[in-house]
């Protein structure tokens, strides 16, 4: 008998990959939701069966339901699928059955998780050896976030959120960084990098740790693991002491040229066509990854050439009248400030204008001294709403009232995303780049202003 999983929040990123590799398995997938996303539209159109809305009977017939994060267990079908005997996993429980027997080689880390992942993916991919991967966002170069593979190779982003990498057991763990994240789960900066300790914990005494030395954070838990007898590895663009170096960084065009060196080979020329310093250490680590998995590297930093990068990383959503469109994902102080400075890099001629929509209440209260460092490289900066995601906002909250007392008190407070839109479309002048940042919904901002034909 088919196996037949439903999913409760199957338009999420997280789960619609999930579901994807079930559905290229061979088996049948159902879920639910309270909105149809792009990733779900897919799923549905490929044969998975998509609820808009929760109801009881939609975890009829299923061996067992996976759930979001954000699904509470007050939620109807969870409530009926556990009066029925049928599992309810979290993603934490169901990807350890699901990735068994796979060389798993799972990216960790505050920032730099996704596209890390996907430079693995992708060049795995592209040199034929067909690997499973799940990644948090859709490779530009194969349009998808996920995919069942045939070889035994698997790539996982390893979010920490609700410990989901606690249910991994990597051959092959990588981490890019450690930096206090996620209030709402971790409160306190060390219950965040305990986790990350608990990670180093899952993988196998054969398994080996690559970490970028480059980082405080991630260095701290690489010591962690050495105490635990683990095989480390390290890696730097910094020059800092690491076992594998990328240096001679130069600019070029929208991306950047380096060499890349190990203990006993060294090439001169790597080609990375995506923006961003931060992005060279991406690739220096997916060219580690590959020499330890003894893959050769001039192939994979022919294949890593190609990449294209992923949906919402520094993604020119349209150029427009002389105005640049970007999206961007970036919603932690670190991520804001290396997406700002390649902008910088990338148009160094151009106002740089970003609107920026706060991600969690608690994220934007404990982190607030550093968005107000990180937002202002920026020439002009609106605010928006917080997206609250899972969280409902505090009584106290007064995101107007934090501006005012901050260097950010210049900055425009937009109740409504279309006020912030019409605000837009009357102010963006020839050589202006507007950059939207948001892991949320924000996105719409560069849509909306981009279907009349952009800002007049």
């Amino acid at each position: 008998m088919t196996a037949s999983t439903h999913f409760i929040g199957i338009s999420g990123t997280g789960l619609s990959a999930i579901a994807r590799v079930l559905l290229e398995r061979g088996e049948k997938v159902s879920g639910s939701d309270q909105v149809m996303t792009e990733q779900s539209r897919r799923l549905e159109s490929d044969g998975a069966v998509i609820s808009i809305g929760h109801e009881a009977r939609n975890v009829n017939g299923a061996s067992r339901v996976i759930r979001s994060s954000a699904i509470p267990d007050s939620n109807v079908e969870v409530i009926q699928a556990q009066e029925s005997g049928i599992p309810v996993l979290k993603r934490s429980e169901a990807l350890g059955e699901i990735l068994a027997n796979k060389k798993l080689i799972a990216v960790a880390g505050s920032h730099g998780k996704t596209t890390t992942s996907a430079m693995l993916a992708w060049t795995l991919t592209s040199l034929d050896l067909d690997p499973g991967y799940i990644v948090g966002s859709d490779l530009v170069n194969t349009g998808k976030n996920a995919s069942a593979g045939k070889s035994d190779y698997f790539v996982i982003e390893a979010d920490e959120y609700d410990n989901m990498f606690l249910g991994l057991e990597p051959s092959l763990a990588i981490i890019t960084n450690v930096e206090h994240d996620h209030p709402d789960i971790f409160p306190t900066r060390e219950e965040f990098f305990d986790a990350f300790r608990n990670f180093v914990d899952r993988i196998p005494d054969s398994g080996q740790l690559l970490y970028c030395a480059d980082d405080v954070g991630a260095s701290e838990i690489a010591g962690y693991a050495r105490m635990r007898g683990i095989a480390v590895f390290s890696y730097s663009i910094d020059g800092n002491e690491a076992d594998f170096k990328g240096e001679n960084l130069a600019s070029v065009g929208a991306g950047f040229e380096f060499s890349f060196s190990t203990t006993n080979e060294k090439m001169d020329q790597v080609v990375l066509n995506v923006p961003g310093k931060h992005n060279v250490q991406n690739a220096t680590g997916s060219l580690a990854a590959f020499d330890l998995l003894e893959i050769s590297l001039s192939k994979s930093a022919d294949a890593l050439s190609e990449f294209k990068g992923t949906d919402r990383r520094f993604q020119v959503a349209g150029n427009v009248n002389g105005i640049v469109y970007v999206d961007d994902y970036a919603h932690h102080p670190s991520e804001i400030k290396a997406t700002l400075q390649a902008a910088t890099d990338i148009f160094p001629n151009k106002r740089i204008v970003a609107a920026w929509q706060p991600h969690t209440y608690s994220r934007t209260v404990l982190l607030w001294g550093d968005f107000v460092q990180s937002l202002g490289s920026a020439d002009e900066l609106i605010i928006l709403p917080v997206f609250e995601a899972r969280e409902t906002r505090p009584q106290e909250f007064d995101l107007r009232q934090l501006a005012k007392k901050s260097k950010l008190a210049d900055s425009i407070v937009y109740q409504d995303m279309n006020s912030a839109v019409q605000y837009l479309d009357n102010e963006l002048k020839s050589n202006d780049l507007l950059i939207v940042l948001s892991a949320g919904d924000a996105v719409e901002i560069n849509r909306k202003l981009l279907k009349e034909g952009g800002a007049k």
